[in-house]
């Protein structure tokens, strides 16, 4: 089908993600990117372990982004007329707090990879029956954990008097990056809504899986007030207009975390689909269809999406890797190791093994399936022959064997394994890394050519949805992907003794570091 680019209806994306913004426009007839433009994001680090970003510089972004993406298509004599929608899909958990009179962030975004909140998490799971850190899954699917977007709310509350004067003054307003966009996007203090999709809220341990709304009992447990919180809709209705940019008057139409959002765009739509996404993270979504399935095996279950007002909820099993991309990112700005990020492939094929290094970046503990704050990162297995270049294989290494963890968990919890594993996401232009993935899984990993599958995704869910109707989700009218295979190449004896030695090397990050040590001094806290 061959895009016909001056009449056919457009769809476009807000891919806010946590190092980078993007904005992509889509044609809806045939899926291909017409135009786009990214900004990378500037993350702080305040404090050992702290990670922020500045909400005011992820708007900002935006904005340049969808400036620039409009020039382009006007460039390429596309009339911005044939923008129908916008979607806004974006980092999961990322917590923000502004003031609606104002429209003035709070605080920085608590970005999820944030591990200030462990003493809030011990504290809380410390109140919980049985001291269990599941205490809240069968209403959330998560385990309590720095992770999630309340324990994140409930550190500002009790840290920030700003925030706290605010909630007091009924001025505050609380969202995931989503919200805090889609409210500056549809007018800010001028009527901006302030919205959450079912994907998003079922991250923030405050919102009920199975009722799909926020709960009461859960804002009382981590005492939220209920008045600051967005209200939820599905993830694919009109939720308001563009207010200001040269797209004013679109209708925004899509908001999916950026997970779920990938999922949508790899067209994982049956029950046990999967796909995996390495960005900043890795993160495994298995479509188990229109019931939670509860894992035993450290995974979340979390709802993916709810294409509609009137459709059901959707619900996966996920595996979530809080480190991938961003190790790659570490070897090159903290270790000056690499130069750019697409070196990283030329030094790890140089090397062709790590020859016994072994690499756990456990920078911001383990997630799945260990959920372990206390983990640090660790390098083992080093001797006078390793160099640079083994170290660069080992990070790479770090990302499938991580992947292996979880897609082992996820074939116990559904019982039935996967025998191919569809892959999206900035680190699958290493073709080295997918094909390191597919030895370690001892199954074929299959990448789409086109690699835009989370901005894709919702971009799907905005062109879909009803007064727009310009996309067509139906199992006919579905774009057809083309994709490249990688099947393994070494014998599995191989690939599971390199899996154990891994995680070997796991259990050697473990329980490294408890909650902030009493010795230290305010002036040294500062």
């Amino acid at each position: 089908m061959k895009a016909n680019a001056g009449t056919d209806p457009l769809v476009a994306a807000v891919d806010q993600g946590t190092s980078s913004t993007r904005f992509l426009v889509f044609n809806a007839r045939t899926a291909e990117v017409v135009s786009q433009h990214q900004v990378e994001i500037t993350q702080f680090f305040p404090k050992e372990g702290w990670v922020e970003e500045d909400p005011k510089e992820i708007i900002q972004s935006v904005y340049d982004c969808i400036e620039r993406t409009c020039e382009k298509l006007g460039q390429l004599n596309i009339d911005l007329s044939n923008i129908k929608a916008v979607g806004v899909t974006n980092q999961r958990e990322t917590t923000v707090v502004w003031d609606k009179g104002t429209g003035e962030p709070l605080y920085n975004a608590l970005v999820w990879l944030d591990l200030r909140t462990q003493s809030t998490v011990e504290r809380l799971i410390n109140k919980s029956p049985g001291k269990n850190k599941n205490h809240l899954k069968p209403k959330t699917g998560l385990p309590i954990s720095t992770y999630f977007s309340a324990v994140k709310l409930r550190w500002l509350l009790d840290n920030v008097e700003e925030v706290r004067r605010a909630v007091e003054e009924d001025r505050a307003m609380f969202g995931t990056v989503d919200s805090w966009i889609i409210w500056c996007l549809s007018g800010n203090t001028d009527g901006g809504v302030h919205i959450t999709d079912v994907s998003n809220a079922s991250r923030t341990l405050l919102f009920n899986i199975h009722t799909l709304d926020w709960d009461l009992e859960l804002c009382r447990y981590f005492d939220v007030p209920m008045d600051i919180l967005p209200k939820v809709r599905s993830s694919s209705e009109i939720y308001g207009c563009m207010k200001s940019s040269s797209l004013s008057g679109v209708p925004i139409s899509g908001c999916l975390g950026d997970q779920s959002a990938a999922l949508v765009g790899q067209m994982c739509f049956k029950e046990g689909h999967a796909k995996n996404t390495y960005g900043t993270g890795c993160f495994l979504l298995r479509n188990t269809g229109s019931k939670p399935v509860k894992s035993e095996h450290g995974l979340l279950t979390t709802v993916a999406y709810q294409l509609g007002r009137d459709q059901p909820a959707c619900y996966a099993l996920e595996g979530s890797v809080a480190i991938a991309g961003a190790v790659v990112r570490w070897l090159k700005d903290n270790m000056g190791i690499v130069k750019s990020t697409a070196e990283i492939e030329k030094l790890a094929a140089a090397a062709g093994s790590s020859y016994g290094c072994y690499f756990v970046p456990a920078f911001s503990g383990l997630y799945a399936p260990y959920w372990e704050p206390s983990a640090r990162g660790i390098i083992c297995g080093l001797t006078q022959f390793t160099n640079k270049n083994h170290l660069a294989f080992a990070a790479l290494e770090a990302v499938c064997f991580q992947t292996r963890e979880i897609l082992d968990a996820m074939n116990q919890d559904s019982g039935v394994p996967l025998d191919q594993l569809w892959v999206d996401g900035g680190m699958t232009s290493n073709r080295l890394l997918m094909q390191l993935q597919a030895d370690i899984l001892c199954i074929p990993v299959v990448r789409p050519t086109m690699a835009e599958s989370t901005a894709l995704g919702v971009a799907m869910a905005a062109g879909a949805a009803e007064g727009v109707n310009v996309w067509d989700l139906t199992t006919d009218h579905l774009p057809q992907v083309v994709s490249e295979t990688f099947v393994p190449q070494i014998n599995p004896n191989e690939s599971e003794f390199r899996f154990s030695r891994w995680k070997k090397a796991v259990q050697k990050a473990m329980n490294w570091e408890t909650i902030e040590p009493a010795s230290l001094s305010n002036d040294q806290k500062q």
